[in-house]
C-alpha cells in the first residue's frame, strides 16, 4: 500500500487542478478501491502531522492544496492558473456584483461564457439562476485567492480601487 499511497500522492501533488477518481486510477493504474483507500490514508496522514497541506474532496474531484490558514504564505509563489481574459471577467464581476450573466455577455462579448465556466470551476464566482440567465457574484474563495481580508462585496470593490491606484 505504501507504493500505491505514494503514487496517488504524486498524481495529486503534480496536478494543477482537482482530479476525478477515474483520472487518478488511470494515471496510477490502480483499482478504484486502492485509490480510495490511499486518498483516505493521505488525508489522515496530513491531518495527523498538522501539515500545511491537505487532501480535499471538491465535489467529485480530489485535490492537494494548502490549508486556508497557510495559503497567504504560498499564494505569492503560485503561478496564474487562469487566462488573463478570464481574470478580467472576474474583475468585472467583482467590481459590479451582483451582475447578470446576460448583461455581462452584452458588455464584454460572448467569450465570457467560457470565462464564467473557468471561474466557476476555480470556485472564484457563484451563479444563481435568475430567470433565463444567472446572477453572478464572487465566492468566499475569491477573497482568499486574491488575499482580500473580507469577502463582502463593498470591501472587494474598495480593495480593487486601491489596487488600481497602486498601479
Amino acid at each position: 500500500m505504501d507504493e500505491a499511497l505514494r503514487a496517488v500522492e504524486s498524481v495529486l501533488f503534480a496536478s494543477s487542478r482537482p482530479l476525478r477518481m477515474v483520472e487518478i486510477e488511470g494515471a496510477t493504474q490502480l483499482s478504484p478501491d486502492v485509490v480510495r483507500k490511499a486518498i483516505a490514508r493521505l488525508k489522515k496522514q496530513y491531518d495527523e502531522v498538522g501539515s500545511s497541506i491537505e487532501v480535499v474532496k471538491i465535489g467529485v474531484r480530489y485535490s492537494m492544496q494548502l490549508r486556508k490558514q497557510y495559503s497567504n504564505y504560498g499564494m505569492p509563489f503560485a503561478e496564474v492558473e487562469l487566462p488573463k481574459d478570464a481574470l478580467k471577467t472576474a474583475a468585472f464581476i467583482a467590481y459590479n456584483q451582483p451582475v447578470l450573466q446576460s448583461d455581462l455577455a452584452k458588455s464584454l462579448g460572448s467569450e465570457v461564457y467560457e470565462h464564467i465556466k473557468l471561474l466557476r470551476e476555480a470556485n472564484l464566482i457563484a451563479a444563481k439562476r435568475s430567470g433565463h440567465t444567472f446572477m453572478l457574484t464572487t465566492s468566499k474563495h475569491f477573497a482568499e485567492y486574491f488575499g482580500i481580508a473580507s469577502s463582502r462585496k463593498e470591501d472587494i470593490k474598495q480593495w480593487m480601487d486601491e489596487q488600481t491606484r497602486k498601479s
